[in-house]
């Protein structure tokens, strides 16, 4: 049975959805301010690769993950660049979009933007007043975390050393220095033309709001399964939980599988060390990109994933083994029987399922594979292979390859792009259309990333719009 670390209870559990068969699952994505770094991608991976186990074993998976489009970096950076909020953040949507494909990552159901969920996050900043669990304050409105007696619990803080009353309006702060946040940020000046109408005044949501908005929206008010880093245990997976479940009354979500930090040659990745890294730094070549793939999805994601120049090159040389041995297999005409490859490959998919059922162990997964990988490397030197064996060993690779993803042309990674459009991408252009003429630029804009998930490019122009294929 499939079980998973989960964070809330720091124990593997067995993974029972609340729907039999149907998965809800939901991770925080990307917040555009910036490029997406190969830290960020890691995560992104682990959602990918929990979706691809959860349909092999049969379940159907609706997948959400938000884009963070307003919150403190992006603000300080469109007043430093000038730009707009829409035009600025869009350049990095893009990109990330981009970079999903690359990696062989399938896309989400949903790519809920924060900008156009801002009646959403009113009326449950609103419910939350009304429970007596936020306050109003100078325009802005906090979250009484006296008021949530199980807060701190998931981020397994002391209650003792937290301060009461104290408000913050930041972010991002350390566990040392818990205090009431911000749900509702009043607009100052310096926030230009950004900031939304609302019952408390004009101004923008808090950053933690907003995923607790877009998960239940799209998943419902309890949902199975939320991914993210680590470094989002606290503050904000902490009150996400605190403002969905003091919202609500019922469970927020049944299993969190936080992934570990990317380091960079043994070191902490950031711009000051000079060891920030985009894909396109290190993805110098297709099988660099399918590489840094296969290193993340054969590394378990509770470790710390140490990245240098020389386990890419390892990556690399194992990806190339897998290849050049499928290769072969299409070749193989030997004397040897079928049968017994059956045999070895079923108990080697069974050891395989064994290990990635023990939350994900893909280190143990892998090296059952490789063991079957042995075994027809000396079949096929010795020319042992029949036809029929390397069909049943090429049909397990394929297997398996459904939960990684590495087999795959990363310079055709896109699906074959018919001359037009499919009727539901179709739709999703009017209505995008639609939403543009009625000036709903946040919905705008989640179906633009939706579009652009799906590899249509939509670009505005004076009569309306033209669309291209990515």
């Amino acid at each position: 049975m499939l079980r998973f670390y989960n964070t809330a209870s720091r124990e593997k559990e067995d993974f029972v959805p609340l729907e039999s068969g149907r998965v809800r699952m939901y991770s925080c994505g990307p917040t555009v301010h910036d490029y997406a770094h190969i830290g960020n991608f890691r995560a992104f991976l682990l959602a990918d690769l929990i979706k691809r186990y959860l349909r092999f074993s049969g379940f159907e998976v609706v997948h959400v993950m938000n884009i963070t489009d307003i919150d403190d970096k992006i603000l300080r950076r469109i007043n430093a660049a000038g730009q707009g909020l829409g035009e600025f953040t869009e350049q990095y949507a893009e990109v990330f979009f981009q970079d999903l494909r690359l990696l062989n990552i399938i896309p989400a159901d949903e790519y809920p933007r924060a900008t156009a969920h801002i009646p959403e996050m009113v009326d449950l900043i609103s419910r939350l007043m009304e429970r007596g669990l936020a306050y109003e304050r100078d325009g802005s409105v906090y979250y009484s975390i006296a008021g949530f007696p199980a807060y701190g619990q998931f981020a397994r803080l002391d209650p003792a050393g937290m301060k009461d009353g104290i408000s913050v309006d930041r972010d991002e702060y350390g566990k040392e220095d818990v205090r009431d946040f911000a749900l509702w940020k009043a607009w100052v000046e310096s926030d230009g033309q950004v900031g939304w109408e609302a019952p408390f005044g004009k101004g923008r949501p808090g950053w933690h709001l907003e995923c607790s908005c877009m998960s239940m929206k799209y998943l419902g008010e309890s949902f199975d399964i939320h991914t993210g880093g680590v470094d989002l245990i606290f503050p904000h997976h902490q009150n996400e939980i605190a403002q969905s479940e003091g919202a609500t009354g019922k469970p927020f979500v049944r299993y969190w599988v936080h992934n570990e930090f990317v380091n960079i040659n043994a070191e902490k990745m950031s711009k000051s060390q000079g060891n920030f890294y985009r894909l396109k730094d290190i993805g110098k070549s297709a099988e660099d990109i399918r590489a840094y793939r296969y290193l993340v999805v054969t590394s378990h994601h509770r470790t710390v994933l140490n990245f240098t120049l020389e386990t890419l090159e390892s990556s690399k040389a194992a990806l190339r083994r897998l290849t050049q041995l499928r290769d072969r297999l299409w070749q193989a005409s030997g004397d040897g029987e079928a049968g017994e490859w059956q045999d070895m490959a079923d108990a080697t998919l069974a050891e395989f399922r064994m290990h990635m059922d023990d939350d994900l162990n893909t280190p143990r997964a892998i090296a059952a594979v490789f063991g079957l990988v042995n075994q027809a490397e000396k079949a096929l030197n010795q020319g042992r292979m029949s036809s029929g064996g390397a069909g049943t060993v090429l049909g397990f690779l394929e297997k398996v390859d459904q939960v990684l993803g590495v087999f795959y042309e990363v310079a055709s990674a896109e699906p074959a792009r018919p001359a037009g459009l499919t009727p539901e991408l179709e739709r999703l252009l009017q209505e995008r259309q639609r939403a543009r003429l009625a000036k709903e630029w946040g919905r705008s804009d989640e179906l633009r990333d939706q579009l652009a998930a799906a590899g249509v490019v939509v670009k505005d122009t004076r009569d309306g719009y033209e669309w291209t294929w990515a």
